[in-house]
């Protein structure tokens, strides 16, 4: 006797595996349950869906067993898949959350430690300035390069600072004034101008 039913249950599009229960019933009657299972589900919300049941004679199942079966079957397949699916979104959804979360906090720890170092700097440099020393709190103000969010501020204050200390004469020192030199006095009216003969012949 040929059968065609293996035929028509592998013309069934399902996900898993499909288990046929036959027990015997009254009146010769059969009772055939149907309990599609998909292990790579992994939503234990699966576990309430309910095998499919008839109970029918052998001719009755044989005239129409796979049409009774062939919607619910690819329904019941169809929903599994898609909690699988649903699961795998939800469990990459909490260990993207999970990454993002630890990258947000190793940043802020990294932006706290940043934050520290800054006001540290600049409570240097309000100390040094406090106490005249303009140009050593010009050296001590952060490097921009390290804090490009407040290059503005920082260029303001190493302006204000550089404004604050002295620079050095491009010729050093004043030029001093160079002496007069000795004014000589006429000898006039020590040295006398006529002399006599008498006079000239004592020298």
């Amino acid at each position: 006797m040929n059968t065609i039913f293996f035929s028509q249950i592998a013309q069934l599009d399902f996900t898993g595996n499909l288990q046929l229960t036959i027990t015997k019933g009254a009146e010769s009657n059969l009772i055939v349950s149907v309990l599609l299972l998909n292990e790579e589900c992994g939503d234990s919300a699966k576990n309430l869906i309910s095998p499919l049941t008839f109970n029918a004679t052998a001719q009755e199942f044989d005239e129409g067993f796979i049409q009774q079966i062939t919607a619910p079957v690819q329904k019941v397949s169809g929903l599994m898949v898609d909690m699988e699916k649903f699961q795998k979104q939800l469990d990459e959804a909490k260990a993207q959350s999970a990454i993002e979360k630890a990258k947000a906090e190793k940043e802020k720890k990294e932006q706290d430690v940043k934050d520290k170092k800054f006001k540290q700097a600049i409570d240097k440099v309000d100390e040094l300035e406090k106490e005249g020393k303009f140009r050593e709190a010009w050296i001590k103000v952060p490097d921009i390069a390290e804090y490009p969010e407040k290059a503005d501020e920082l260029r303001k204050r190493k302006t204000s600072l550089s404004d604050k200390f002295a620079t050095p004469s491009l010729f050093g020192a004043t030029e001093e004034t160079a002496p007069e030199p000795p004014q000589v006095a006429e000898a006039t009216a020590d040295c006398p101008t006529d002399l006599t003969d008498e006079d000239e012949n004592e020298y």
